[in-house]
């Protein structure tokens, strides 16, 4: 059976599909009463699997009811990918971001199943085992690789 996180995750992806500018605006406190859980379930959602690695935007507003916008990340933006570049890669990251990252890259269709393997390949644990830090070196090797892609 799936979990209550997996569960929300699921129903928001949905709602992000059905939706066209790629762009959801949603209620904490309505959408914790539609799965009967309190609203930090909610927020723990949003800020592990809604995250700029995965390919999204969070925006939260206070007052009135209070919102959240979530967005879609548009990688043609130049802008953009140099945000990914820069914040989400930065001087080192990890092996669980880096698939995050790759992740999004994939679903975008940024990036096809075949470069995704290799991408993971070059980055992961066991490639690096003689690299003192592996996680300064695979962030160097991710940039260098999504910046061919992306360019």
């Amino acid at each position: 059976m799936a979990r209550l996180s997996d569960i929300i995750e699921e129903f928001i992806k949905k709602l992000m599909q059905e939706n066209i500018e790629q762009e959801l605006q949603i209620q904490r406190n309505e959408l914790a009463d539609k799965f009967s859980c309190a609203p930090s379930q909610i927020n723990y959602v949003l800020t592990t699997r809604f995250t700029y690695e995965k390919g999204y935007l969070i925006e939260s507003r206070r007052g009135g009811g209070g919102y959240i916008v979530i967005r879609k990340v548009n990688y043609d933006n130049r802008e953009r990918r140099n945000k990914l570049i820069n914040e989400s890669i930065g001087e080192g990251i990890t092996y669980h971001n880096s698939i995050a990252l790759l992740e999004s890259l994939y679903d975008a269709d940024i990036i096809n199943e075949r470069e995704f393997e290799i991408m993971k390949i070059a980055i992961n644990d066991r490639t690096l085992q003689s690299v003192d830090n592996k996680n300064k070196v695979r962030a160097d090797i991710l940039r260098a690789m999504i910046i061919v892609l992306l360019s």
